[in-house]
């Protein structure tokens, strides 16, 4: 293994992109710590502690794993990547709706240059009016600075409004220089190392009652056997993400033999991957984030209602049944929103028509069933097939960190690395990443860093 790590770098060009994607990630984690000059940094650390288990610091924690932000800390790249990632998502979701986009996505490398261009476009729009909001929220919670007892006028806001939106942009800017110059996809990395950087506070937070006490000992949230039980489900648990992420669905193919003079070509039989887990996390991500404003939402009224013993207790009720843990209702409500995104997802990216019309036009089809109507239904079928056990996966591993928090008694943050969408993320990234290094090595007639000896 320590060969094929010595091999890469003794290539010039793959470790000059190694470098220059490092020096970009390094980039940003120094972006990552600059505050933005309007903010009282104490005043803030001590409101969004006392929301940490809030539906607000619920909120706050969802959009920061997925985003590669910190609204808690309110920096020049508080905003993160989500403004991006919000406006591709509206792009590709119309791109299957509104004919004229369509037709752009059909037309190649030049389509899809015009998409993204739309698409920062979008991004900029995006994060003007979510940072206004921010911006607003914090002068409403009198949470910047006192500036001599004169406030923050229209000015300041503005200022704060532009450099969060020119935060997000460089961050933009800067996932497409990794994807140009760098390795990996470069906004995919920028997540994978805001998830990443997190991993070292959750282990001083687990192993901190341990070190205080200066001895290993039985019983307690970290006893020894709770550290032993957290490592095997650890390993476990990515064992079983990286088994359902590559696992794949194989249709056998044919394609047609055709005569060209004294010579037969085609015939040869291939196959048609299709992947286990289509939707990705995706629909972790909607449905955790949906699930959010019902909880925020019934804390407002129950706020509203207070005078009123009974609606109080009602709503109170309702909002706890809501609330992200132990909550029957909730994770049922989670579970049956999973299934429905990754179904209404996969019919937005997998068109079994086209892949049926590109199958007949290249001359292809699949043993058994004719080319057009009848190969289309088949690949739906199996499709509707695979999806289901793909969504009972991400079920599984987005209840995880709920399941390992209550019964085992470990902090949230802490039982997020086993699971959820942080940890989808790290290992669909680090796939991603050792793939594009094996198709260098491989160009290089080297062995790839997943090949056997």
């Amino acid at each position: 293994m320590w060969e094929k790590v010595r091999t890469i770098f003794t290539i010039p060009e793959l470790r000059q992109k190694i470098f220059l994607t490092l020096l970009f990630l390094a980039i940003y984690r120094i972006g990552w710590q600059i505050p933005l000059p309007i903010v009282d940094q104490g005043k803030m650390s001590a409101f969004f502690n006392s929301q940490a288990n809030a539906p607000l610091g619920d909120l706050i924690k969802q959009v920061a794993i997925f985003s590669a932000s910190q609204l808690s800390q309110t920096t020049i790249f508080g905003l993160g990547i989500m403004p991006y990632i919000s406006a591709s998502i509206i792009f590709q979701l119309l791109g299957s709706v509104w004919p004229p986009l369509e037709r752009l996505q059909k037309e190649g490398e030049s389509g899809r240059r015009k998409i993204n261009e739309y698409t920062r476009y979008a991004t900029v729009l995006i994060c003007v009016i979510q940072s206004w909001f921010y911006v607003n929220f914090l002068v409403g919670n009198d949470l910047v600075r006192d500036f001599g007892g004169e406030g923050i006028g229209i000015w300041w806001k503005l200022t704060a409004v532009m450099t969060m939106t020119a935060g997000t942009v460089f961050l933009m800017w800067l996932g497409e220089q990794i994807d140009e110059y760098g390795i990996g996809n470069g906004i995919s990395l920028l997540i994978m190392a805001g998830i990443l950087a997190r991993m070292p506070r959750a282990g001083v937070d687990l192993l901190e009652p341990m070190i205080k006490e200066g001895a290993v000992k039985l019983g307690g949230s970290s006893g020894i056997e709770i550290l032993l039980v957290l490592a095997g489900l650890f390993v476990g648990v990515v064992a079983g993400v990286v088994f359902i992420t590559q696992g794949q669905r194989r249709i056998p193919t044919q394609s047609a033999k055709h005569v060209r003079g004294r010579r037969v070509y085609g015939g040869s039989r291939q196959y048609l991957p299709l992947r286990v887990n289509q939707a990705g996390v995706m629909p972790i991500i909607f449905a955790s984030s949906l699930l959010l404003f019902p909880s925020v939402i019934l804390r407002y009224i129950t706020a509203m209602s207070f005078e009123s013993a009974f609606w109080g207790n009602f709503w109170r009720s309702i909002g706890e049944a809501f609330q992200r843990g132990d909550s029957f209702v909730y994770n049922l409500l989670y579970v049956v929103m999973i299934y429905f995104f990754c179904y209404f997802w996969t019919a937005i990216t997998f068109n079994p028509k086209d892949m049926a019309d590109n199958l007949k036009n290249y001359g292809t089809f699949i043993p058994g069933y004719r080319p057009g109507k009848r190969t289309a239904d088949y690949l739906e079928k199996v499709m509707v097939r695979i999806t289901y056990v793909g969504a009972g996966f991400l079920s599984l591993v987005a209840i995880l960190p709920t399941v390992v928090a209550t019964w085992l008694g470990v902090d949230y943050t802490i039982a997020s690395f086993f699971g959820g969408t942080g940890l989808l993320i790290a290992v669909s990234v680090a796939f991603d990443l050792v793939q594009k290094i094996d198709s260098h090595l491989v160009m290089r007639n080297y062995k790839g860093l997943l090949e056997r000896s």
